[in-house]
């Protein structure tokens, strides 16, 4: 029997160079943790402190028998959701993924000008990849997802301006929401060093 092992205990860090991608449903996807991406992916910037969640729980009713019994349980709902805030409220890319690619334009001398409407968002294909312990990577695929929630946005002094959202994956041609790989490595490279950089503005 295995014993336990602390090595296998490890928190996430974003990878340098960018750790969120976005690409049109149906581009070619990535099979590993280390494979390169395809063009198409876009770099969304950084994302808060808080980094991203991912809530894969499944929801399940109970049949009751005569004088309330629990006779049998079934699985009523599987949703398989990420949030995460992003923080480069500056970067288009970042507004077209939150009020839709068709609502953002950019002009030659870079004016940003942004359409919130009621146009509803399309589904995209996501990759997010992350730096565990021992510069292990993971690289996590979601083929299919769209944006379904952007939070309350806040503009004042002390808080940075982000988008709060919510991406709901649905399941591809083989039934899966998203995949995970991971890659354990010996060595430490510039491309799987976790990103630390200090964001914060000085005095």
């Amino acid at each position: 029997m295995d014993k336990n092992n602390t090595s296998n205990v490890a928190t996430g860090k974003p990878k340098v160079g960018g750790a969120i991608f976005r690409a049109p449903k149906g581009t070619a996807l990535p099979t590993s943790a280390t494979a390169e991406l395809d063009s198409a992916f876009v770099n969304m910037g950084y994302i808060s402190e808080d980094g991203y969640t991912n809530n894969n729980t499944p929801e399940s009713d109970n049949i009751k028998a005569w004088g309330g019994d629990i006779v049998y349980v079934y699985q009523s709902e599987k949703s398989d959701e990420f949030g995460m805030t992003f923080i480069e409220s500056l970067n288009p890319e970042v507004l077209r993924a939150v009020y839709g690619d068709s609502n953002v334009t950019v002009s030659d001398d870079g004016d940003i000008t942004v359409k919130a409407n009621s146009t509803e968002l399309e589904e995209w294909a996501w990759v997010i990849d992350t730096v565990l312990r021992g510069s292990t990577l993971k690289r996590t695929v979601i083929p299919c997802a769209k944006i379904t929630e952007v939070g309350e946005i806040t503009y004042a002094d002390e808080d940075l301006v982000g988008y709060e959202t919510t991406i709901q994956a649905t399941p591809d041609e083989d039934g899966n929401t998203h995949y995970e790989y991971i890659h354990k490595s010996s060595s430490t490279t510039t491309d799987t060093t976790a990103d630390t950089t200090d964001t914060t503005d000085g005095d």
